[in-house]
C-alpha cells in the first residue's frame, strides 16, 4: 500500500479557498489601483535569485537566519526570495542609464522567510513593493510618504486607526558621530536600537555596555530612543539642533500637513528598520487598535544598494506592506467587506440531456453579455438546481427546461426576491 500523505499546507503557508483569495484580491486590486493613480508601472522578478544579494545589505536576520537556500544543478548558491529590495535594485541596475527618470515602479508578488510563524507574519506572504528610482530630492520623499497614507486611506479606516511614524538614518548617524562611535559599532547598535521595544530596560543597557558605550553615551541613547517630539530631542541633545537631518523631518512633516495628513504623523526617533541598506529617511505605518498595536508595514531611502551590482549608485526610496498584516487591521477595525462572491453569478442547471447543446449555446450568449454564468454538467431536477444555488449563495438561476424551449423563452429567477423574468431564447 503507498503511503499517505497528509494534505494539509506547509507550517506557515495557507491554502486560498475561494473566499479568502476574494479577500486578498480585493486587497490587491485597491493597492494597485493607489499606484497606478500615482502613475506608476507594475513589474514582476523571478522568485529565484543568488543568495548573496540578501546576505550582503537585508540585515542579519533576513539576510542569514530567515533565508531560504538551496544548492541548484550548477552548484550555484540560490534563495527564495525573503524581500523585495534587492531584487528590484537588481533589475534596475540593468536599465537604469538607458531609462528616463525617475522610474516609478511597483509590484505585488509573493516571498518565502524561514522564521516561525505568528499571527501576522507567515512564511510565505505576499507584499506590495512600491518604489521611485532616480530622484533624491525632497520631493521624491514626500510622494512616496504621501502615497503610503492614501494606500491606506483607500480603505476608509475610522479616524485615529494608524498613524505614520517617521526618522531618519541621517539623524541617526548624527547621533553616532556624537558618540564617536567606530565603524564596526555602528551596525551592531543599530541593530540593538531596531530591539529597544522588545528588551527590558536593563537588557538594552547591559547590551550597550557590551557594545562598548560609556555611561554618558548609554543616558545619550536613551535620550534619543525616549524624545516625544523633535523639541523634546533637541533639548535633550542638544548638538543635534541645527542639523540638516531634523530639518529634513520638520520640512517633510510640514509638507504633509499642508497636504491634509497633519493627524496621522509622529515622529519616531525609536523607529530604526532592520535593514543595513537604508540612509536616509525611514517611516512605519503603524496599527493604533488596542488588540493590534504594531508596525504596519514601513520603507525608506535606499541610495546604495545598486553598488552591489557594479552599477553606478542611484536613488532609491520605497515601502512594503505585506498582505496579512494588512488584512487584520480591516478586520480589527471592522472594514473588510463581508461579501458573497457568488451573488453575482447566474447557474444555469442542465434540466433535460436533449437540451444539453441549447445550454452551451445560451450560456455562451449570456457570457457574450458579460455576465459570470456557472454551467451546470449534470442532469439536475429544478428542485435540486434551485437547492444548490441557494446552498452555495448563486445570485441567479436561468431556467431552461424543454417547456421553455419548445415556447422558445428561457427565465432568470432572482435567488433573493424570487422574482422572475421571461427572455427570448433566439
Amino acid at each position: 500500500m503507498s503511503k499517505i500523505l497528509s494534505n494539509q499546507e506547509v507550517k506557515g503557508t495557507k491554502d486560498w479557498l475561494p473566499g479568502e483569495f476574494f479577500v486578498r484580491n480585493y486587497i490587491f486590486s485597491k493597492w494597485r489601483e493607489v499606484c497606478l493613480s500615482y502613475g506608476f508601472s507594475e513589474y514582476l522578478t523571478p522568485i529565484l535569485e543568488n543568495a548573496d544579494i540578501y546576505r550582503a545589505k537585508s540585515g542579519e536576520d533576513i539576510g542569514i537566519k530567515e533565508l531560504m537556500v538551496f544548492t541548484d544543478q550548477a552548484g550555484r548558491d540560490l534563495a527564495i526570495r525573503p524581500e523585495m529590495t534587492p531584487s528590484v535594485s537588481r533589475m534596475v541596475s540593468k536599465i537604469y542609464q538607458s531609462s528616463p527618470k525617475p522610474l516609478k515602479l511597483f509590484s505585488i508578488a509573493n516571498f518565502v522567510r524561514n522564521e516561525k510563524p505568528q499571527r501576522g507574519r507567515n512564511r510565505e506572504f505576499w507584499q506590495l513593493n512600491c518604489d521611485v528610482f532616480g530622484e533624491n530630492n525632497f520631493l521624491s520623499d514626500l510622494e512616496i510618504l504621501q502615497l503610503s497614507l492614501d494606500l491606506m486611506l483607500a480603505f476608509n479606516p475610522p479616524k485615529k486607526s494608524f498613524v505614520l511614524k517617521i526618522n531618519s538614518r541621517k539623524l541617526i548617524d548624527d547621533l553616532f558621530a556624537l558618540l564617536n562611535l567606530p565603524e564596526n559599532k555602528k551596525i551592531a547598535l543599530t541593530r540593538l536600537m531596531d530591539k529597544y521595544a522588545k528588551l527590558s530596560k536593563g537588557d538594552f543597557v547591559k547590551s550597550m555596555k557590551e557594545i562598548g558605550l560609556s555611561e554618558n553615551n548609554v543616558k545619550r541613547i536613551d535620550d534619543f530612543l525616549n524624545a516625544e517630539s523633535i523639541d523634546d530631542l533637541v533639548d535633550k541633545i542638544t548638538e543635534l539642533k541645527n542639523r540638516g537631518s531634523i530639518e529634513e523631518i520638520k520640512k517633510i512633516m510640514k509638507n504633509l500637513s499642508d497636504l491634509g495628513y497633519q493627524e496621522y504623523l509622529l515622529f519616531s526617533p525609536s523607529l530604526i528598520r532592520g535593514f543595513d541598506y537604508y540612509d536616509g529617511l525611514i517611516f512605519e505605518i503603524f496599527d493604533n487598535h488596542k488588540d493590534n498595536n504594531r508596525a504596519m508595514f514601513g520603507g525608506g531611502r535606499y541610495n546604495g544598494l545598486a553598488e552591489l551590482f557594479g552599477s553606478v549608485s542611484f536613488p532609491a526610496i520605497g515601502f512594503a506592506p505585506g498582505d496579512e498584516t494588512f488584512k487584520i487591521f480591516l478586520e480589527s477595525w471592522n472594514i473588510l467587506p463581508q461579501v458573497n462572491i457568488y451573488q453575482d453569478n447566474y447557474y444555469l442547471p442542465l434540466l433535460s440531456e436533449k437540451l444539453a447543446d441549447e445550454n452551451f449555446i445560451l450560456a455562451k450568449k449570456l457570457r457574450s453579455e458579460n455576465k459570470k454564468v456557472e454551467q451546470g454538467l449534470n442532469l439536475l431536477k429544478i428542485g435540486k438546481a434551485l437547492e444548490y444555488a441557494n446552498k452555495k449563495g448563486l445570485g441567479k438561476i436561468v431556467i431552461l427546461g424543454e417547456e421553455e424551449f419548445d415556447k422558445k423563452i428561457y427565465k432568470i429567477k432572482d435567488m433573493q426576491s424570487g422574482q422572475e423574468k421571461v427572455f427570448d431564447l433566439n
